[in-house]
């Protein structure tokens, strides 16, 4: 912001207001320190002393420029800076500082730049570590990394020089406390009711089911949505990095990884987690993320009872998605030939389920494909839906969600749970078109 004073130019960037903050900021810093306020009265207490420091400077600036130096200092110390409004805007889903002059934003999908500005870089590391140190992290140019949990639940990584070569970055996926329903994808046209039922009666039945998307695409949503259908009357292990997945159920035990203290010992890992969960009796696991060789540990928890369980995974499309598994799970250390791999995807897996942003901004499911099995050396599988997207001469993205006409093979398996969807679901008519040419059971 800048206005006008005696016919000289003032905004909140300037050098000389800079220096003012900075010397406020420490000030009341020492004092907060020296003479710790009462609790609850921590923030009042720091206004009315920032109120007297600034008078003993004896400078006279405009209510707004003053509103302004103060709203950044007390927010430098009691909460995140210059980003500390767009982490209370809900509307807002990221933030990404990208060293002190680039902050954008993410809003309904879509990637904006602000106005906001940080001091300068140092600036920025303060906030960094006004992040990480309540959470009894570090980070310096010998870590120059970390990812972490902010008390919301958001999710936050920040990246340092001698790494981030253009200044200190900071990513900020929020945390939304509002639980997202079936109905609000509904609304947002993120899938068809046709399809959040048949969604809904394979989590019910116990199928085991990959959801896979880019960064970004909603993943964890539909993930959260997709464990509410879970029976309230199951013991359900979720396992994740930085916990996310708010389950409605009762029964539930979360368990989160930990990095590695300074000294490089005591993390435990995701795969640490998946194996103990083994123990603990459940009836379902649900994995916030497979990024490595818990992929093996996870179909192998597939392929011995526990059927139900969910994870998500980074891919563009199901095929994409058995590619990466098969990945991951090569990188266990343990050496399997591939096709002893793809036997065991193809026999843990049930469904994956494509959850894709599109360029509009908009999220949806675009494609839920059945594992069917093995012919040959290669994994195949049936797309169930199809989201069948085109783009206009003047850029609209528009589309429609399209059953294929061909019914999964574990249809007897909803049936036996009590769900009997009807033919139509799936784009069939009558009578069944599936024929005699579909690929044999894997024989689970």
């Amino acid at each position: 912001m800048t206005v006008t004073k005696n016919g000289e130019n003032i905004t909140t960037q300037s050098s000389n207001i800079i220096k003012l903050k900075a010397y406020l900021t420490n000030a009341l810093f020492k004092d907060l320190q020296a003479n710790p306020s009462t609790p609850g009265r921590a923030l009042e207490d720091a206004k009315q002393r920032l109120q007297i420091f600034y008078s003993k400077t004896g400078l006279s600036l405009p209510d707004t420029i003053k509103a302004q130096i103060f709203q950044g200092v007390l927010d430098d110390l009691f909460g995140y800076g210059p980003i500390q409004n767009l982490l209370n805007d809900h509307d807002i889903t990221e933030v990404m500082v990208n060293g002190a002059n680039n902050v954008y934003i993410e809003r309904d999908g879509k990637i904006t730049k602000t106005p906001l500005k940080f001091d300068d870089d140092d600036h920025v590391l303060r906030i960094i570590e006004r992040i990480v140190l309540p959470l009894g992290l570090r980070i310096d140019s010998q870590h120059p990394t970390v990812d972490a949990r902010l008390p919301d639940g958001s999710r936050v990584n920040a990246v340092i020089p001698p790494v981030a070569m253009d200044g200190p970055s900071i990513t900020i996926r929020k945390f939304s406390h509002e639980k997202l329903t079936v109905e609000q994808l509904l609304n947002y046209a993120s899938l068809t009711q046709q399809m959040a039922d048949f969604l809904k009666a394979c989590v019910v039945s116990r199928l085991n089911i990959i959801i896979s998307g880019g960064t970004g695409s909603g993943k964890t949503t539909l993930l959260n949505i997709l464990s509410g259908f879970i029976p309230e009357n199951e013991r359900i292990v979720t396992i994740e990095d930085a916990a996310e997945l708010r389950l409605q159920q009762e029964h539930v035990v979360r368990l989160e990884s930990r990095p590695p203290n300074i000294d490089g010992s005591s993390a435990v890992t995701i795969r640490d987690l998946v194996r103990n969960a083994l123990r603990m009796r459940p009836d379902r696991i649900v994995v916030g993320e497979c990024r490595g060789g818990e992929a093996l540990d996870m179909l192998q928890a597939m392929n011995t009872g526990h059927d139900g369980s969910l994870t998500t995974l980074h891919a563009n499309t199901p095929r994409d998605a058995l590619s990466r598994l098969e990945t991951m799970t090569l990188m266990s250390g343990i050496e399997l030939p591939v096709k002893v791999i793809r036997e065991q995807i193809a026999s843990a897996v049930d469904l994956i389920v494509q959850q894709s942003r599109i360029r509009d901004g908009s999220r949806k499911v675009t494609q839920i494909s059945e594992v069917v099995g093995m012919e040959g050396d290669t994994v195949v599988m049936t797309d169930i839906f199809k989201y069948e997207q085109t783009i206009s001469d003047d850029g609209k993205v528009s589309g429609e969600f399209k059953p294929t006409g061909m019914r999964p093979l574990f249809m007897p398996r909803l049936e036996m749970a009590g769900f009997k969807l009807k033919a139509d679901v799936f784009g069939v008519g009558s009578t069944d078109i599936m024929g005699t040419n579909r690929r044999p059971s894997r024989g689970k």
